[in-house]
């Protein structure tokens, strides 16, 4: 998503295609879960870019109450990528996106007039994980030479990741394998349990589907060899935070919540709680998940959005000529909120 014009344009294909995901809503507009008095509940729409056991903290926020008890009875559609969630942002069908930062870099520097800003990063390493059709304990980012591989949508996070990795590690994307961009977000397993491509990029549960299936085997994660990146953050319109500070306010508080759980609970006793998320996995399935990405630092302790990640950000962007020109740390962020939230 690059052109404010195209995705404007979207708007209309954005709706029919974004699903209900981590919706759990009161029954009615007040909040029953607490004793005594009861509280009158605002309504959040909240777009998702995919709906990944990845965002865990959110999922935590949700199933244990803290939106609600916050006054937001908390509407969640997925949006299916970063492009189509923004569309929802600047369209009015969403207050709030969550995605990769880098949608926001490319609304404004498209001109946007009321500019989509980050008020909180949740995650802290990339998502995806690099699989392969055989085993591969003794594997090296330079195996990838001369293999098709399925990647992902040009100018999103992942694929810009992934690029970010080889390039660090002395490959050409474009010259040394061939990455098929292809395919549909979300579909890449499935292509690849049919036939396509030597490795795909996968999140999760398709990475631990695929090894179930003993289609594929997780060789690398993107989230360790990349380091540290800002891979998903909350942003929302500015006026829509000017006129409404404290339910911003309150999403980010609750949204603390489900980190600070997260970060002081097992793998078992976060997947019990999400499991309301994922009915189409068994819990084994979404332990093994949350704990492959507990051990490699996903989760940040607080929801901070620092100006050295918004740097790394700008330079990943740059590696992938995907930047026109740097945009002022002061213009796309904002970390009141996430400031308050963590005291």
């Amino acid at each position: 998503m690059k052109k404010i014009l195209s995705v404007l344009l979207a708007v209309t294909l954005c709706a029919s295609m974004c699903l209900t995901g981590c919706q759990k809503s009161a029954k009615s507009g007040k909040d029953s879960k607490d004793s005594g008095t009861e509280k009158e509940l605002v309504d959040v729409k909240l777009n998702e870019v995919a709906h990944s056991i990845f965002y865990a903290p959110q999922y935590v926020a949700i199933e244990e109450g803290y939106f609600t008890k916050e006054g937001i009875r908390l509407e969640c559609v997925t949006g299916f990528g970063a492009d189509k969630t923004m569309t929802a942002v600047l369209s009015g069908d969403a207050d709030i996106g969550f995605m990769g930062a880098e949608a926001s870099v490319y609304a404004y520097q498209e001109g946007a007039n009321d500019a989509v800003v980050n008020f909180a990063q949740l995650t802290q390493r990339a998502g995806n994980f690099l699989v392969a059709r055989k085993e591969m304990p003794d594997f090296k980012w330079s195996d990838l030479k001369d293999k098709d591989i399925l990647g992902g949508r040009a100018g999103g996070m992942p694929e810009m990741v992934f690029e970010y990795i080889l390039k660090q590690n002395g490959l050409d994307p474009q010259k040394d394998m061939n990455i098929d961009q292809s395919i549909d977000f979300g579909s890449t397993a499935a292509a690849f349990s049919g036939g396509q491509g030597d490795f795909t990029v996968e999140f999760e549960p398709s990475a631990t589907a695929l090894e179930k299936e003993g289609a594929g085997y997780v060789v690398a994660s993107c989230g360790v060899d990349s380091g540290y990146v800002p891979y998903t953050a909350y942003s929302a319109k500015k006026s829509f935070m000017e006129k409404n500070p404290e339910i911003v306010q309150g999403f980010v508080n609750a949204l603390q919540k489900g980190m600070d759980y997260v970060n002081t609970h097992t793998a078992e006793e976060i997947a019990k709680i999400i499991k309301p998320q994922f009915k189409e996995n068994d819990l084994d399935t979404i332990t093994t998940i949350v704990k492959r990405y507990k051990d490699q630092d996903t989760w940040k302790d607080n929801l901070i959005f620092e100006k050295d990640s918004f740097e790394l950000l700008q330079d990943i962007l740059d590696s992938a000529g995907e930047l026109k020109a740097r945009v002022a740390y002061s213009d796309l962020v904002i970390t009141d909120y996430a400031e308050t939230a963590a005291k």
